[in-house]
């Protein structure tokens, strides 16, 4: 019965893993990995999860655990989705209902990290599917998982029975050619990347909508994926941000590695990549305004990006073939700004040696970015007013008008309004700086996009240092979601690059890796007990305290205190304390009873 069943399993995936003309039968190791996952795939129970959800109807409110949710009729999603369809086009509406669910699953699974960090890496993973079914989308059956987040292998294979996404559907539209689980599509590829630290893409190779009796959904890492990939993908990034280029697959000699890392990133020296509303937020409005003349204002905090998307915006206007000059203000002494900006006549003053052009001229026929605008002096400012206003400009030293042909984009992390009050930015500069300001909001407002700037960087880094690693560990991977950024996304590149070096060749970057320079990490942390096992640093410190007060302590006073321990990092659920402390629920029941510990 077990061969035949394992013969049934080989013909499936044959079939059914999308792979083209020869390549479309997996390889030997993804049957095995299979045909084991069908009876030792252990899916743990839900109270845990069920435990964090909260009806409160006097407030109006639905809770999951730290998250707002509500409750949605299944019809409305469909009337909402057809209407997409039919007002923006099948192709955008699927783009923009992938992208939610990605936001969704990216959510989810911060929160499954949390609520079952005492687990081991399956359940841990496991609490996506199951939250899911708890939120009355789908109910998830795993065919087959093999999860190493250190080593940056992922591969899953879901059933997806009675999804509600596939109802909505084809209520609307009936059976067609295409599956059509898109959110749900997006959810998986955001939950995996973000538990994976790295790009999961997920595909859906059988669904309702397409006759089948459930959906089906295989996920792996995108670059494993070969050509097949684009297609997908477009439906998460946008436009000429991000670049997708498969690495070669299959095992192959250090070098041969390097080199698929340097086809695997984008032909250009400023790539981004992102997936959060924030992100494609600003690219939609870099798209917009580039064609055009408008002057642009990117506002931000140091370290966002404003210089790149500044670049970016250059590429797709119609300048992209000028010169793009950018000039940061802030570094340039007051007294050398106005000859860096207009260029200087020889003789002008001492040392003055030859005539020079400014960056207006060196620019002309293309962009001019000036990057800390709001650090210019008050005499700067009104010479650089009447260069935007007239389009001509003065060398220092000579009476001879140029005319200069250039598109300014400025950029600041001041609130140049407050300037304006304060008496220290003119504020008819301002006023013609700010025709399409453009926000660029910080990291920790858009950390969708850190499980793919990790693995970016990380690609980057490898590339540039010729060195070989495997991915992120798992305790990795949660700090850098869960750290503030105070340095944006400059200071993720530096900290990644530090890791890549430190790590050993084809090893896998830890904490002890990344946060080297007195970085405040306010994640859980761990230290080694004497007999090598892990202990968090909030329990470290109560034995600590324990040892100062004497050497040993009473034994219900110890156990007291593993219990209250406990019940503080499972945030008051029962059934999580009690798998933290390898014990069944009524046993800990009755123990809180015994010690009186509400």
């Amino acid at each position: 019965m077990r061969d035949e069943r394992s013969a049934r399993l080989k013909r499936r995936l044959h079939r059914q893993t999308g792979l083209p003309g020869e390549a479309r039968a997996p390889s030997s190791d993804v049957w095995t990995r299979a045909e084991a996952s069908l009876s030792d795939i252990h899916v743990p129970e839900i109270h845990d999860l069920a435990d964090r959800l909260r009806f409160a109807p006097q407030q109006g409110r639905i809770r999951l655990d730290d998250q707002r949710m509500m409750l949605m009729h299944v019809s409305s999603l469909g009337a909402l989705r057809q209407e997409l369809i039919e007002s923006l086009g099948k192709e955008t509406a699927r783009g923009l209902i992938t992208r939610i669910g990605y936001q969704a699953g990216a959510n989810d699974a911060k929160m499954a990290k949390k609520l079952r960090s005492g687990s081991n890496t399956l359940d841990s993973f496991l609490a996506g599917p199951q939250l899911v079914s708890l939120e009355g989308i789908v109910h998830c059956e795993p065919v087959a998982l093999d999860i190493d987040v250190a080593n940056g292998r992922y591969y899953g294979d879901f059933h997806l029975i009675d999804c509600a996404e596939a109802e909505a559907h084809l209520a609307s539209y009936g059976l067609g050619d295409e599956p059509a689980c898109w959110m749900l599509v997006g959810y998986a590829c955001g939950y995996t990347s973000t538990f994976m630290g790295r790009p999961i893409l997920w595909r859906e190779l059988e669904c309702k909508c397409t006759g089948h009796t459930k959906c089906r959904v295989i996920g792996r890492p995108a670059e494993e994926w070969g050509e097949e990939a684009r297609e997908d993908l477009r439906f998460l990034q946008i436009g000429d941000f991000v670049k997708f280029n498969p690495a070669p697959s299959g095992k192959l000699p250090a070098t041969a590695r390097l080199a698929a890392l340097d086809v695997a990133l984008p032909d250009n020296d400023f790539g981004m990549v992102g997936i959060s509303s924030g992100f494609n937020t600003v690219c939609h409005l870099v798209k917009k305004v580039a064609p055009t003349e408008a002057t642009v204002l990117f506002l931000g905090e140091s370290g966002v990006g404003k210089e790149i998307f500044s670049h970016n915006l250059h590429r797709l206007s119609c300048r992209a073939k000028g010169p793009f000059v950018a000039v940061n203000c802030a570094s340039i002494p007051e007294q050398l700004i106005e000859s860096e900006l207009f260029g200087v006549e020889r003789g002008a003053f001492t040392g003055a040696t030859a005539s020079r052009a400014g960056r207006f001229e060196r620019a002309h026929g293309g962009t001019l970015f000036l990057d800390e605008i709001g650090t210019l002096s008050y005499t700067a400012q009104g010479k650089l007013l009447r260069a935007l206003q007239e389009g001509e400009i003065e060398r220092v030293g000579d009476s001879r008008v140029r005319k200069v042909d250039v598109r300014v984009i400025a950029a600041t992390n001041v609130n140049l309004r407050n300037a304006v009050k304060d008496g220290t930015f003119r504020e008819d500069l301002f006023y013609r700086l700010n025709v399409f300001p453009i926000r660029v909001p910080p990291l920790r407002d858009r950390r969708d996009d850190i499980p793919l700037l990790m693995n970016w960087f990380m690609r980057r880094a490898c590339a540039k240092h010729r060195k070989s690693v495997t991915g992120f560990r798992e305790r990795a991977v949660d700090a850098l979601i869960t750290y503030n950024w105070p340095g944006n996304v400059r200071e993720m590149e530096n900290l990644v690059e530090r890791a890549v070096i430190l790590a050993d060749e084809g090893g896998a970057l830890d904490l002890c890796h990344l946060f080297t320079t007195g970085e405040e990490v306010t994640d859980t942390t761990f230290v080694v007990q004497k007999n090598g096992a892990l202990l968090q640093s909030s329990e470290a410190d109560d034995l600590d305290e324990a040892a100062e007060r004497g050497a040993l302590q009473p034994l219900a006073d110890t156990e007291a205190r593993i219990l209250r321990l406990a019940l503080s990092e499972a945030k008051g659920n029962l059934s999580l304390a009690a798998r933290l402390l390898s014990i069944s629920r009524p046993t800990l029941a009755y123990r809180l009873k015994k010690y009186n510990i509400s």
